[in-house]
């Protein structure tokens, strides 16, 4: 396959995924005031595992049983799961106490947490320029929070609780991000996020209240099966994308997706604030979300321009 040629495809399906993902906890947040974080996941989780399925059987690619006879990778399907689980659960609970753009803004650690894993668990080299885009994320956080860092550091408040939820929901994103990479060596992505979809809805129905859905609003429960299509949506669109275009080019236009959920706040709390708020940011804070997807992209593709420009360095000094 030409990837020139599948380039605009790659482009449009990776900013799918960043509008997707974007746009998600702001319907979250809706759904929230009714529902616990349990339950949401679980329709989430349950909504994309019969879709995908169903999908996956008519093209019969479902996942072999194979699979689960092998120590290996049943432990590796395990782990993935309580990642993304554990990933779901705690980023819906962050949104009780946050902003959808702040929750989103702290989710950014998570590509710095897997760049660190991939060094110490794959044994990959880390780059300079993963380093310098490490450090300008962590420099817009302190921006983004700047209002509320003394609370954040010094009292247990909802804030912080929300801040540590985040902070959670981003480091257990490594421990899925890091299975699923070992487990493509097996499987293909949907054939993986099927399995994870369906394992994630079972271990979740102990402590979900389905019944709960009847006291939605009618506005509540479409903001729900968009949640649920936003997850089926998103991830498949991510890994369609990765298989038209390079990963470090799609991984970069994914970081716009806390840009996408500032937007989309600001926009719908303009059109229907009776529903929707917009974020309490001063400029510092606008400019520190810039600084978070800045570094998290120059981590992903910074590593592009900085070989040229060494070269051009050790051109210039012979």
């Amino acid at each position: 396959m030409d990837t020139k040629s599948q380039a605009p495809v790659g482009i449009l399906l990776a900013l799918i995924t960043a509008m997707s993902w974007g746009s998600l906890p702001i319907a979250l947040k809706q759904v929230l005031v009714v529902m616990d974080p349990f339950t949401v996941v679980w329709y989430r989780f349950s909504i994309a595992a019969i879709v995908l399925g169903c999908i996956l059987a008519v093209r019969r690619r479902l996942p072999s049983k194979a699979i689960f006879s092998r120590p290996r990778w049943l432990i590796l399907v395990l782990v993935a799961t309580c990642g993304l689980l554990g990933n779901f659960v705690l980023f819906s609970s962050s949104l009780q106490f946050l902003s959808p753009t702040a929750s989103q803004v702290i989710g950014q650690l998570s590509p710095v947490g897997m760049m660190v894993a991939s060094v110490i668990i794959l044994k990959e080299r880390m780059r300079v320029t993963q380093v310098i885009g490490a450090l300008m994320l962590i420099f817009g956080l302190i921006l983004f929070f700047n209002t509320s860092l003394i609370e954040i550091f010094t009292r247990l408040t909802d804030y912080t609780l929300g801040v540590i939820f985040g902070v959670g929901a981003a480091t257990v994103w490594v421990i899925y991000g890091v299975a699923q990479k070992v487990l493509l060596r097996q499987l293909a992505s949907p054939q993986i996020l099927f399995l994870l979809y369906t394992l994630c809805s079972i271990a979740l129905l102990p402590l979900a209240s389905p019944a709960v859905l009847s006291q939605l609003s009618g506005w509540q429960f479409a903001c729900l099966l968009f949640c649920g299509a936003n997850t089926l949506v998103g991830y498949g669109a991510l890994a369609e994308a990765m298989a038209r275009w390079q990963a470090a080019q799609v991984s970069a236009l994914v970081t716009l997706t806390p840009l996408f959920t500032l937007l989309f706040s600001d926009l719908l709390a303009l059109a229907w604030p009776d529903f929707f708020a917009a974020p309490v940011l001063n400029f510092i804070g606008y400019l520190g979300a810039f600084v978070v997807v800045a570094g998290a992209m120059f981590s992903a593709i910074g590593h592009r321009w900085w070989p040229r420009r060494t070269e051009q360095n050790l051109v210039a000094k012979r």
